[in-house]
C-alpha cells in the first residue's frame, strides 16, 4: 500500500466506507483502510512506551503495522526543546503495507516542542491532539513560538483538539496518594486511553501489562491503568471527539499461521538462538554495549536455557577476542556492535580470516561518523565491512531487509560461517533493529539443518606412512579447513595470525605459499553458494521469456540492499499504479553477489541505487559489472519517504 493517506477529515468528507451506529445518541464509527499515528513529547514522556503499547494492541487485533520509533542519543535530553522530542510513528492497516507510513494523519503532541518538531511532517486535515498544560509562555518562547500556535491561527489547516493531558490525568488520580509530579507522569496512558478508544483497540493487554511491569508497585500499577481508563473515557464521552474509526484486521495480508510483533534486533536474537539449536552448538556472545545494538545483548542473556552464553566485555576489542576464542572452542560465536565497535574490532576480524574459523560479526549500523548520530539509521558501513581490514581480508556480507527479516538472515549468516569457516557480517541498521513489524513464526521443521561435523581424527597420511592431522587441508566442495575441538587426541595444532603453510598449518614466509593462500582464501569467498537474486518485473517479456524491447517493457531497474526494500517497494508500487513499467530487485548477499547479478543488470538500460549513504553499492555495482549506475542517495539519520522516492524514481526514468 503506497497511496498517501487521506485523514480522517478527508474521509468523513464522503472518501471512508463507514459504519455509523444507529443507536441513538451514540458516536459515528467510521472505518478506515489504515492511519498512520505519531506520538511525540520529551524523551522523558513515556512515548516509546506508549508507541510499543498501542502497537502490540494492534498486533494482537490483526492489522499489518510498520513502526518508527525516534528519539534523541541522551538518556535525558533537555525538556521541552527541539533536540529533546522523541517520537514513536506507527502505521497500521487492514492489508500489507511496507513503511511506518511518509505523513500522519494523526499527532499526539506533548509540548510545545513536539508540535514544533513534527508538524511539518503533517498533512492538511491531520488531526492534531495536544496537551494544552503544557503550552505555557516560557515552553513556547524555549522553542521560538512568540505566540501560541493554539491561538495564531497557524493550524487551522488541521484538525486540532486541545485536551488538557496533565490536569485530567491528574484529576483522574486524586484518589491515590501520588505527588502531583507522581501523577503527571501517568499523562502518556491517559493519551494511550485516549487513542486506544479513537481506534477501537483492545485494552486487556495493556492493562495486563502495566500489572506485570508495576508488579512490586501495585499502587503504580494501579493508578496507570486507572489513568488509561480515564482517557477512553474521555474520549467516550466528550463533544470533542465526536467520531471513532476502525481498522479491520488485514486478513488477507497474511498467509496461516501464528504471529507476533517483532521488532529486528528481537528477531536477530532469536535467528541466533536458533541457528546454535539447528547447529547443535552452544551460542556464545562477546560483546560490549553499543547503540543500537545493546537490546540483543539483553535479549540473549535471558535465555541460558538454550546453552545460550552472554559476555559482557571491557571493551569492544575483547567482546570480539573472546568471541573468536569461543568459536575456536566450538561454539557458535557471535560479536555485536555499530559502526564505532567495527573499526576497533578489524584486527580481530582479520585474525579470524586468518584462522578461518566461524564468527557472526553483528553491524547494527547508525549514523557516522566517529560517535556521530548513536539513534539515528544509516548504511554506511558497507564499504567498512568489505575492505575495513589490512591485507586481502574477505568476508561474507549478509543483509536483513525488513525487521522480521533479520530472523532468517540471522540463520543465513550462520549457514554460511558454520559450512565455510569464516567470519560474516550480518549489516542491519537501527530502523531494522528498532522497528517492528508482524512475524510469523516458523515451524521447526521449515529452519535449516545447520549441523557441522568436527575433526575426529587424522586426515593426512605423510610419505613415510604416518597419519597426521593437517589443519588447513580443505574440503574440495567449499575450501573450509577442519574445525578440531582444543583438547581432541591427536589434533593438537598450531594457530595465529602468522601466515600458515597450505596444508600443514606450519608458519610459512615463503612467497609462492602466501599467494597461493591469499587465493585460496578469496576463491572460498568467490565460490559460497547463495541464491540468485529474484527480480520483480512486470514486463511481459520478464512473464513469458520472449526477448525484451517492447514498447511495455520496463527499461529501469531500482536495486536496493537492506532496510530500504520496504521504501522502494512502495515507491515501485506507486508508479506502476501510474502506469509506469519498472522493476525491481533487492540484494541480501553482498558479498559474493549472486551469480546471475551481472546477467539482470545487462537487462536494463538504467539501474538505480537507492541507499542510505553517498553511493557505496553503486561504487562495488560499477566497478564489478562496469554498469553506470545512478545513485539516489540520503543521509539524514531516517528511512527514505516512499513518496520522495517515487518522485526521484520517475525523474530517473524520464531523464
Amino acid at each position: 500500500m503506497t497511496s498517501q493517506v487521506s485523514s480522517p477529515a478527508e474521509q468523513a468528507d464522503g472518501a471512508v466506507v463507514g459504519e455509523q451506529r444507529k443507536a441513538a445518541g451514540a458516536k459515528d464509527v467510521r472505518r478506515l483502510d489504515r492511519v498512520i499515528i505519531r506520538f511525540a513529547g520529551d524523551s522523558g514522556d513515556g512515548m516509546q512506551l506508549t508507541g510499543d503499547r498501542f502497537t502490540s494492541e494492534t498486533a494482537s487485533f490483526g492489522n499489518d503495522l510498520s513502526t518508527l520509533p525516534n528519539f534523541p542519543a541522551e538518556i535525558r535530553a533537555p525538556a521541552g526543546t527541539l533536540p529533546g522530542v522523541s517520537s514513536f510513528q506507527l502505521h497500521f492497516a487492514d492489508h500489507d503495507i511496507l513503511t511506518p507510513g511518509d505523513a500522519p494523519n494523526v499527532l499526539v503532541a506533548m509540548n510545545p516542542a513536539a508540535l514544533k518538531a513534527n508538524i511539518g511532517d503533517l498533512p492538511r486535515g491531520a488531526e492534531v491532539i495536544v496537551n494544552t498544560d503544557e503550552f505555557t509562555k516560557r515552553a513556547m518562547q524555549k522553542v521560538g513560538y512568540g505566540t501560541s500556535p493554539l491561538e495564531d491561527g497557524s493550524l487551522d489547516g488541521y484538525q486540532v483538539h486541545p485536551v488538557p493531558l496533565t490536569t485530567l490525568t491528574v484529576e483522574a488520580l486524586k484518589e491515590f496518594d501520588l505527588s502531583r509530579k507522581e501523577a503527571e507522569r501517568s499523562k502518556n496512558m491517559f493519551a494511550l486511553g485516549l487513542l486506544s478508544w479513537m481506534y477501537h483497540r483492545p485494552t486487556e493487554g495493556t492493562e495486563k501489562f502495566l500489572k506485570s511491569k508495576f508488579a512490586k508497585k501495585p499502587d503504580i500499577a494501579a493508578a496507570n491503568i486507572a489513568a488509561f481508563r480515564a482517557g477512553w473515557n474521555f474520549g467516550e464521552t466528550t463533544e470533542d471527539f465526536a467520531v471513532s474509526y476502525e481498522v479491520a484486521p488485514a486478513a488477507a495480508a497474511f498467509p496461516p499461521g501464528v504471529y507476533r510483533n517483532i521488532s529486528g534486533n528481537l528477531a536477530l536474537s532469536y535467528g541466533l538462538v536458533a541457528a546454535s539449536r539447528q547447529a547443535d552448538l552452544p551460542l556464545y556472545l562477546g560483546s560490549y554495549p553499543i547503540t543500537p545494538a545493546s537490546d540483543i545483548l539483553h535479549e540473549l542473556s535471558k535465555h541460558k536455557n538454550f546453552g545460550v552464553r552472554t559476555f559482557q566485555a571491557e571493551d569492544e576489542i575483547a567482546g570480539i577476542g573472546a568471541a573468536l576464542g569461543a568459536a575456536f572452542g566450538g561454539s557458535l560465536a557471535v560479536t555485536t556492535t555499530s559502526g564505532p565497535g567495527v573499526a576497533l574490532k578489524s584486527e580481530t576480524i582479520g585474525l579470524a580470516v586468518s584462522l578461518e574459523l566461524p564468527l557472526l560479526v553483528v553491524d547494527i549500523q547508525r549514523g557516522g561518523p566517529s560517535t556521530g548520530l548513536p539513534t539515528k539509521t544509516e548504511q554506511a558501513d558497507l564499504l567498512q565491512a568489505m575492505y575495513g581490514r589490512n591485507g586481502e581480508a574477505p568476508v561474507p556480507v549478509v543483509a536483513p531487509r525488513t525487521p522480521a527479516d533479520c530472523f532468517d538472515a540471522a540463520l543465513e549468516a550462520a549457514r554460511i560461517a558454520l559450512t565455510y569457516r569464516t567470519p560474516v557480517f550480518l549489516l542491519s541498521d537501527g530502523y531494522l533493529a528498532n522497528g517492528s513489524e508482524p512475524w510469523r513464526i516458523p515451524d521447526i521443521e521449515e529452519l535449516p539443518d545447520l549441523r557441522v561435523q568436527f575433526a575426529q581424527g587424522p586426515n593426512h597420511t605423510l610419505d613415510d606412512g604416518s597419519e597426521v592431522f593437517w589443519p588447513y587441508k580443505r574440503d574440495p566442495q567449499t575450501l573450509a579447513r577442519p574445525w578440531a575441538i582444543p583438547g581432541t587426541p591427536g589434533l593438537e595444532h598450531r594457530i595465529g595470525g602468522i601466515e600458515k603453510q597450505d596444508g600443514s598449518g606450519n608458519i610459512s614466509y615463503d612467497p609462492a605459499n602466501h599467494d597461493f593462500m591469499v587465493r585460496t582464501r578469496q576463491a572460498k569467498i568467490d565460490g559460497i553458494d547463495v541464491p540468485d537474486v529474484e527480480v520483480d518485473d512486470p514486463s511481459p517479456s520478464s512473464q513469458l521469456g520472449s526477448s525484451r524491447g517492447g514498447p511495455d517493457e520496463a527499461k529501469t531497474l531500482v536495486l536496493g540492499w537492506g532496510s530500504t526494500y520496504g521504501p522502494i517497494t512502495a515507491a515501485v508500487r506507486r508508479l506502476r499504479r501510474a502506469g509506469e513499467s519498472v522493476a525491481q530487485a533487492h540484494l541480501r548477499h553482498l558479498n559474493p553477489f549472486p551469480r546471475n547479478l551481472g546477467s539482470v543488470l545487462e537487462r536494463y538500460d538504467k539501474v538505480v541505487i537507492p541507499e542510505m549513504n553517498l553511493g557505496q553499492l553503486a561504487t562495488l555495482i560499477r566497478a564489478k559489472y562496469l554498469v553506470d549506475a545512478h545513485s539516489y542517495t540520503q543521509v539524514n539519520g531516517m528511512p527514505f519517504k516512499a513518496e520522495q522516492l517515487a518522485a526521484a524514481l520517475k525523474e530517473a526514468i524520464d531523464g
